[in-house]
């Protein structure tokens, strides 16, 4: 086994994404052995497609306020390959969402010809963000990457757009607040209204890949929010939405149901594919962490629907921002490895850029984000989050294949129960390129040695050392 490169980020160290040298974490003399991990290469699963996060109005307002120099860090830290975490997909929001100053929608008051429709709120903050974080995604140096300036030129920059709430004239509770539905008179102007904002962005040189109908739509919030059932939504992909982003040259943009969390996935899903022409239509589901670790959901949709898109959309560490915290990035990794190692397509975090109240956000539902922005000192603060996340977005390449990887689990001293559970995880993956991307956590308190084996290599053992509280990426040559 050549193990080419390690990047380790651990808490009781300076190390932050820190490379180094292939042989420096080998042990030659384990006095125990927690666990032995055997990656499968012959064993292969979903194609990763990349990872992003979101651009709010919060994020681009919070942006507009730091100095040029920093503007742009912050943008590079999340979209650049060259020298930030690699990321290729950005969600945002037609009208407004929670991470907005305010209630706001492209068409305030009724219009039913559309004609008032307006994108002055959406270029104010969100469309020079994403416009900069387009160009940071697709300036890219990296040898690795065929997609970047070394190579072929290509948009390797996918843009997901959701509405969070339709205007409050097309709701039954004329607000944008506190649920409602979408008057079913109204659905196909409603359809249209995507459509249009869609044909706003590309004019402004963004093309949307992906658009989910609803954020959220089981949830009656105090900010902008609409209730949609399974079936409702299915039928609005095949009835007005699908049909018209066909007949206006968005074919190739793909509808995602649910967008909500993992509890009720499945479930979601699986109503929604049984309404009749959903297959056509529906390109699969978003699902964010807010309901805790039911991976099992996410699963049975890549078991049984094996051609369509499984995507995180959203999970944020909520109750206001965690300056400093170890924890947030660990709830990161673990949620990244079992959605990824359950078959999620492409994984994209929240806010990516907030300020250090964790706003603003018109409804005061403050979060944590991977990078905390203080306005008026210019500076940026980078969490733990941000670190965690890049130990996969920096490494693992849109086009990379998931492999089989087994763990043999021993008693884990340092654990609280001495039990492996899941205070020590991995995953690996397969780049275009050949190379193989392993990643481990460990979540425990002292040092992990571990035993890691790839099948079908001659000399393929190897006992490595893992820190406490750490993430390792290893980047290995067969």
């Amino acid at each position: 086994m050549n193990i080419t490169r390690i990047f380790e980020t651990a808490k009781d160290s300076r190390q932050r994404l820190a490379e180094l040298p292939g042989e420096s974490r080998l042990i030659t003399d384990p006095k125990i052995n927690p666990c032995i991990i055997t990656v499968k290469p012959e064993a292969r699963f979903q194609t990763v497609t990349g990872f992003g996060g979101a651009i709010t109005e919060s994020a681009g307002y919070v942006v507009s306020k730091l100095p040029p120099h920093v503007r742009q860090e912050a943008v590079d830290a999340c979209f650049s390959a060259r020298n930030g975490n690699n990321y290729t997909y950005a969600r945002t929001h037609l009208n407004s969402c929670d991470f907005s100053l305010e209630n706001w929608a492209c068409v305030p008051q009724k219009d039913e010809t559309l004609d008032s429709f307006s994108m002055e709120r959406t270029d104010r903050y969100v469309t020079p963000l994403l416009k900069a974080a387009k160009i940071a995604a697709n300036t890219s140096n990296d040898p690795d990457d065929a997609n970047g300036a070394a190579g072929t030129k290509a948009d390797r920059f996918r843009l997901m757009v959701t509405p969070w709430s339709p205007p409050a004239w097309m709701k039954d509770n004329d607000c944008m607040n506190g649920g409602g539905h979408l008057k079913p008179e109204y659905r196909r102007l409603w359809a249209q209204y995507f459509v249009r904002f869609l044909s706003e962005l590309q004019k402004r040189g963004l093309r949307t890949g992906i658009v989910s109908i609803q954020n959220e739509p089981a949830a009656v919030q105090r900010w902008d929010s609409c209730i949609w059932s399974a079936e409702e939504e299915a039928e609005f992909a095949v009835r007005y939405l699908g049909p018209a982003l066909r007949q206006s040259g968005f074919a190739d943009t793909d509808i995602l149901v649910w967008d909500h969390n993992r509890d009720l996935l499945w479930d979601r899903f699986a109503a929604s594919m049984a309404v009749p022409g959903a297959a056509d239509y529906i390109a699969g589901a978003a699902y964010h962490w807010y309901s805790g670790d039911q991976y099992d959901n996410v699963r049975k949709i890549a078991e049984r629907f094996p051609d369509k898109q499984i995507v995180f959309s959203e999970g944020c560490i909520e109750g206001g921002p965690r300056d400093g915290a170890w924890f947030s990035g660990e709830r990161y990794a673990h949620n990244i490895i079992n959605d990824l190692s359950n078959g999620c397509t492409a994984w994209i975090d929240w806010n990516i850029v907030l300020d250090m109240n964790g706003g603003p956000n018109h409804a005061g539902n403050y979060c944590d984000a991977p990078i905390l922005a203080d306005i008026a000192a210019g500076t940026l603060h980078y969490q733990s989050s941000y670190y965690y996340i890049g130990h996969f977005s920096r490494f693992i390449r849109p086009g990379a294949v998931r492999l089989g990887a087994e763990t043999t689990p021993y008693m884990v001293p340092a654990a609280v129960d001495g039990k492996l559970g899941n205070t020590i995880e991995n995953c690996a993956f397969l780049n275009p390129d050949g190379s193989i991307v392993f990643i481990i956590c460990n979540r425990t308190e002292a040092d992990l040695p571990y035993e890691l084996k790839i099948d079908g290599t001659a000399d393929s053992a190897r006992t490595l050392r893992c820190p406490p509280r750490a993430i390792q990426t290893l980047i290995i040559r067969r």
